[in-house]
């Protein structure tokens, strides 16, 4: 997780706006410097609009949202959708042709299998023979999506392929909120939905945003690493939060889709750094899945800029790829 940090005032610092609440499950919260039109509630008013355009579009919690509607959708006819559904999906299916099908945004079943989704966390742990039919209703092979001037839909070419976007939702949430602030002239703001943030210009100080990223202890406001991501959106996939234990085994929400179970390496967080919320949303869980060995090739070979935390016998080891290096923080 990604933690803002906050100044002391001084007398040269302007106002900041503060709205914040629940949303998709989770908790949003939004930074304007100085006025904005309307004040504070109309401010939290538009943000919220936003946000519950989004949950009624991607959730997969809400049985009447387009996704799930999708997901319910038992054909191979293609059904139509809007386009800000289409634009997350086509950036998941991008993201996992990228990353070798690392992120899979049809790994629903698996998900849902290992307790994960919607459905209640299993009695017992899945067997190999679960895993295995969870796995025959994957696969981005069976996704597709399709966009024309005035349309847009999606198509499967099983009929219980089910698709869950949650790896991307607070990206793509971060990024339509900042999209509006945008459009009404705002021009510094921090905008978080949980783990994904997009940020611009400067704080009530006058001072780029600085970011905290979380040590992985489970121990809120704990810091391991700060960064300064400029203009650009930034967001965390972790596994030490999100995660059941039984029988003295502890199973965390990444599910590995090659092996159909929850990693089990010692990468228990990367930072990923890009212009738009969506895609730093999109990658991370599959940097997740990847491990630190794999994660740091892949952000090195795309020039990528990630933070990874691995969990060794010293303690939680900071690595990060080149491009990461201009994003730290000069104490």
């Amino acid at each position: 997780m990604v933690l803002l940090l906050a100044c002391e005032r001084t007398a040269s610092t302007s106002s900041e706006l503060k709205v914040s609440g629940p949303t998709m499950g989770t908790h949003y919260a939004v930074k304007v410097v100085g006025d904005y039109p309307g004040g504070e509630p109309q401010l939290q008013h538009e943000v919220e609009q936003v946000l519950q355009r989004i949950n009624d579009q991607l959730s997969t919690y809400k049985p009447d949202s387009e996704l799930s509607r999708f997901n319910q959708h038992k054909a191979t006819t293609p059904f139509p959708v809007s386009q800000d559904l289409a634009d997350v999906v086509i950036e998941g299916l991008r993201s996992g042709r990228m990353t070798q099908g690392a992120m899979d945004i049809t790994v629903g079943p698996l998900v849902n299998l290992w307790g994960f989704g919607p459905d209640k966390r299993p009695v017992t742990i899945p067997d190999a023979a679960q895993i295995a039919a969870a796995r025959h209703k994957t696969g981005l092979g069976n996704l597709h999506a399709e966009i024309s001037a005035d349309t847009a839909t999606l198509r499967k070419d099983i009929p219980d392929l089910y698709v869950d976007l949650s790896t991307l939702g607070e990206g793509f949430a971060a990024d339509k909120v900042a999209d509006m602030l945008e459009q009404r002239g705002i021009r510094n703001y921090m905008v978080e939905i949980a783990g994904a943030l997009r940020l611009k210009g400067v704080n009530g100080q006058g001072q780029p945003w600085r970011i905290a990223v979380e040590k992985p202890t489970g121990e809120l406001g704990s810091v391991q690493t700060i960064v300064v991501p400029g203009d650009n959106g930034i967001s965390t996939a972790g596994s030490y939060r999100n995660y059941y234990e039984q029988a003295g085994q502890r199973y965390s929400h990444i599910i590995d889709p090659a092996s159909g179970k929850p990693i089990q390496h010692k990468l228990v967080s990367v930072t990923v750094i890009a212009p738009r919320a969506l895609h730093t949303d999109a990658l991370d869980t599959g940097l997740m899945v990847m491990g630190t060995e794999k994660a740091l090739y892949f952000a090195n070979e795309h020039n990528l800029p990630i933070l990874t935390i691995t969990k060794t016998e010293q303690g939680f080891k900071t690595q990060y790829s080149r491009a990461f290096a201009r994003y730290l923080a000069q104490e």
